[in-house]
């Protein structure tokens, strides 16, 4: 599957979005306040946003739960559901762009359009070509039974089953290996 720069982008951006999100209820929120909402605009290089404020923190977890429902979805078809709802939402107003020295690419979102609003346009389009090419089980949860970050599995054979290999695959990997050598040992 070929995925541009965008894309790619869009991806990494919906992914840390979701991964903000309080994993229960006695996990803090990663987005707490105006401030590290401006720190993951910045960090992202999200483009085209004004002077952000509560409303904006408010909108923006609101549409971070609804992402999160899409790596959760059952099937494509609930997927595309999820992704349709967002993106007509958002007004979604594609258009060719070559900001910041970046060469033409497509912006999904409206000029002026509310940083909720622009990450629901162009992160939704960016779920919605899995969706459309069949790879939506691409968008996937950590199997760590300790961790369920989101994550684009990119993998040739669609067999990535951790958010990080070196911390949740190597930590299970571990125990695993533990748990044999204490079973060997009787």
């Amino acid at each position: 599957m070929l995925i541009t720069h965008d894309t790619r982008c869009a991806l990494d951006t919906v992914v840390d979005l979701v991964n903000t999100a309080p994993e229960d209820d006695a996990s803090p929120d990663a987005l707490p306040d105006v401030g590290a909402l401006e720190d993951f605009v910045r960090n992202h290089e999200i483009s085209d946003v004004g002077m952000l404020s509560e409303f904006d923190l408010s909108a923006v977890r609101k549409i971070r739960s609804r992402f999160a429902s899409v790596f959760a979805a059952p099937d494509a078809r609930a997927a595309a559901t999820l992704i349709n709802d967002l993106v007509a939402a958002a007004g979604t107003t594609p258009r060719l762009t070559d900001h910041d020295g970046y060469e033409w690419h497509v912006h999904y979102f409206a000029p002026g359009a509310s940083v909720a609003d622009h990450l629901a346009a162009d992160c939704g389009m960016a779920l919605a070509f899995f969706v459309v090419a069949g790879e939506q089980e691409r968008l996937r949860r950590c199997e760590a039974p300790d961790c369920r970050r989101a994550f684009v599995d990119l993998s040739r054979n669609r067999s990535r089953r951790y958010c990080d290999s070196r911390t949740c695959g190597n930590r299970l990997h571990v125990a695993a290996y533990r748990a044999r050598r204490k079973e060997a040992a009787g």
